[in-house]
């Protein structure tokens, strides 16, 4: 008579190998989350370099028309206040003025842009006619985090995604000098932002 066997068990996981692996999916998962989130954000501050440009040759066009002079306005507490000055005569597209990256709301086509929220601060009192000198000044930026001048190592734009000065979230923003060149910027400075006499620098509204 032969010796019955005992049925084998089945191969499998065991619970320690289930929970590796299911930790394993979820690092992955946030990874790749992180990675598209970080592409999305490039993607938007590539935009939001355009919509400095076209605002750029507004200002050179109001520039033309004021030997060099650029929006001012000695009441003004926001940067709309002031850029209010370009539409419609020198820019119709008010959609420039709206960070690609941000939450910030359309804009009526023409629109005055006092009654309404913008995404750049503006550094008025700047002239273009002074722009080759060898190392320009900003013109615009993405909202800031303060008016504070700020000096290199100091944070410019949110260090966290949160507000103030996030609009491309905690992945920096874009600074606009006076010969129209953009630059990308992390939240903190590489270079300084110090004051200038007769220059004050508008952030939008809140």
């Amino acid at each position: 008579m032969k010796p019955t066997r005992r049925p084998t068990a089945a191969p499998g996981f065991s619970l320690v190998e289930l929970l590796v692996t299911l930790a394993l999916m979820v690092i992955m998962i946030s990874m790749f989350h992180g990675f598209a989130s970080a592409k999305h954000q490039r993607t938007q501050k590539e935009l939001c370099h355009d919509n400095l440009q076209k605002i750029y040759l507004a200002l050179q066009i109001y520039a033309n028309d004021f030997r060099g002079a650029l929006p001012q306005n000695t009441n003004a507490a926001t940067a709309e206040d002031v850029l209010d000055a370009l539409v419609p005569k020198y820019s119709a597209d008010t959609s420039i003025f709206i960070c690609p990256g941000g939450r910030d709301s359309e804009l009526p086509a023409g629109g005055s842009l006092r009654q309404h929220k913008i995404s750049y601060a503006y550094y008025m009192g700047r002239r273009l006619d002074n722009s080759q000198s060898e190392s320009p000044p900003v013109l615009l930026s993405d909202r800031q985090i303060n008016t504070e001048p700020k000096r290199a190592g100091e944070m410019v734009f949110s260090a966290n995604g949160k507000s103030p000065g996030n609009n491309h979230h905690k992945y920096g923003g874009n600074f606009l000098f006076t010969d129209g060149s953009v630059q990308s910027s992390g939240a903190q400075l590489t270079f300084s932002l110090a004051s200038a006499p007769g220059v004050v620098l508008l952030n939008p509204k809140p």
